[in-house]
């Protein structure tokens, strides 16, 4: 593995405004100053864009903080190639972080002109820039580090899960846009000599989060007095993992770069690696409704006296869901000395708690 310091080198993220990063820029720039960011993210109406707009204004405020260090925001998509060029252009990255995408298995089948976009064509443009990054003899790129997911392992009935298993049955677009990613960065990574690392993340949640997630929805319809529909009639486990806890493993994965060397045949070796993050510690869904709840009566968001069982509705699987996500983390623990810890009432009880002070509750 080649070792990489962080500090006094460029770094670009892509999905800035997002849940994983805009906390992974406000990690390096508390942890890794002087350093430069140059952040990308489109700012999409997936969601709530005022969530974003919130985040972007908590990196402002660290930005002032760490004045030896440099953030510029530009706001663009992933799926123009030309301004994808012209970022590397102008900033020549030293490594590259991909969180951009298209994130929701439900949402991939309502809507997959986005994923097709954002998933495959923005994740192309990334791979094409960086290939490029060492044209005329440049340094170029020294580390590509991006976002895959925990669903690309479909209904494997292999559990905890491991990068060794074999993944080629998709249950959703998301996932196999997914999969995709981690393919064509093997054959650039072949082709390039590009250092390249994907992550399969397990079920993130915390403070700000995505209001598409099970946690967030739950507690918006709770405080609206409506029913929560729990999925397969709450035989659904999930591994849960912490927003803090990736953001660490991502941090400590983008300072370990895998090798370059050459084969038998003096051909290069791809030096690509696939981790899973998660908790490796998975929660049955009715245990995580009934810590959310109380979770959201400590920080008095839901009164005390709230009824949660004549909200709760038990309903059948939806398309592209999978009953069990649990990661396999050993070869993350191996490798880089790192185990998501966070458990899932600390984790709520932060969540509750931002919730409070967002929603002015």
């Amino acid at each position: 593995m080649q070792s990489i310091e962080l500090k006094n080198k460029t770094v670009f993220i892509t999905g800035s405004a997002g849940f994983i990063g805009s906390n992974l820029v406000l990690e390096l720039l508390r942890t890794q100053s002087p350093i430069h960011i140059v952040g990308l993210d489109n700012m999409n109406d997936y969601y709530d864009v005022s969530i974003k707009e919130w985040r972007l204004s908590e990196i402002e405020k660290c930005v002032s903080e760490y004045d030896e260090s440099k953030y510029q925001f530009i706001k663009g998509d992933l799926a123009d190639k030309a301004l994808i060029d012209q970022i590397f252009n102008d900033y020549k990255p030293d490594i590259v972080v991909n969180l951009g995408a298209q994130a929701g298995v439900r949402y991939s089948i309502s809507n997959p002109d986005a994923y097709i976009q954002s998933n495959m064509i923005g994740f192309y443009n990334i791979l094409e820039a960086c290939r490029h990054s060492y044209d005329g003899g440049a340094k170029g790129v020294e580390h590509l580090v991006y976002a895959s997911s925990s669903s690309v392992y479909g209904t494997n009935k292999k559990v905890p899960y491991s990068t060794e298993d074999k993944v080629d049955n998709p249950v959703s677009l998301y996932a196999a846009t997914k999969k995709s990613n981690e393919l064509m960065a093997h054959a650039y990574s072949k082709l390039y000599n590009i250092p390249s690392t994907g992550l399969r993340f397990f079920t993130v949640y915390g403070p700000a989060g995505r209001p598409d997630m099970a946690y967030f929805g739950f507690t918006n319809k709770l405080l609206k007095g409506e029913t929560i529909q729990i999925f397969n009639y709450g035989n659904c486990k999930r591994d849960f993992t912490y927003v803090d806890d990736i953001v660490e493993g991502v941090k400590r994965v983008m300072q370990g770069a895998p090798e370059r060397k050459n084969g038998e045949d003096g051909l290069p070796i791809p030096p690509y690696a696939v981790y899973n993050i998660g908790n490796s510690n998975p929660e049955n869904l009715l245990d995580f409704v009934q810590i959310l709840s109380e979770e959201l009566v400590r920080a008095k968001v839901l009164p005390e006296d709230y009824d949660f069982e004549s909200h709760k509705e038990l309903v059948a699987m939806q398309p592209g869901d999978v009953p069990v996500t649990y990661a396999d983390t050993s070869a993350l623990e191996r490798d880089f000395g790192f185990k998501p810890s966070t458990s899932l009432r600390d984790g709520l009880r932060q969540f509750a708690e931002w919730y409070r002070e967002f929603y002015r509750v």
